[in-house]
């Protein structure tokens, strides 16, 4: 895969912004967002993980041009949310971030839910253990 960099002409020389860069914003303003349990990486993310890299790009592909960028998040939601309310809060935090951060202009921000995070039990979460089926 070709790393792309996005490059700005400024008066005393060029900026260049990784995609790497770009997917790293993308994933901490969607992570931030009221809704959004985790982002969904797939196998290579979940190996990522495994072996205790943290990866903040999890879930994201962006595209960036020399003005424009668009991004792809997959992400998992917790249960009971409204999943279009969350899905747009998403792509407004996420475009705003990268509009803000990078000076790009963002032409899309596609979000693709794949999965529902259930929360567990007060007492599972606690840390407490799970009542025995059997005696």
């Amino acid at each position: 895969m070709a790393e792309q960099i996005s490059e700005l002409q400024g008066e005393i020389g060029a900026v260049r912004i990784a995609n790497e860069v770009v997917a790293v914003v993308v994933g901490l303003a969607a992570t931030e967002v009221p809704g959004v349990s985790a982002m969904s990486g797939g196998l290579a993310g979940g190996i990522a993980e495994r072996l205790g890299r943290k990866n903040l790009a999890k879930g994201v592909k962006v595209e960036v041009g020399e003005r424009e960028a668009a991004v792809d998040l997959y992400l998992i939601v917790d249960y009971g949310v409204r999943i279009p309310d969350v899905a747009i809060q998403v792509q407004n935090s996420v475009k705003r971030a990268v509009e803000t951060m990078t000076g790009l202009k963002v032409v899309e921000v596609n979000v693709h839910v794949q999965g529902v995070a259930f929360a567990k039990d007060d007492e599972t979460a606690a840390g407490g253990e799970e009542e025995p089926r059997v005696r």
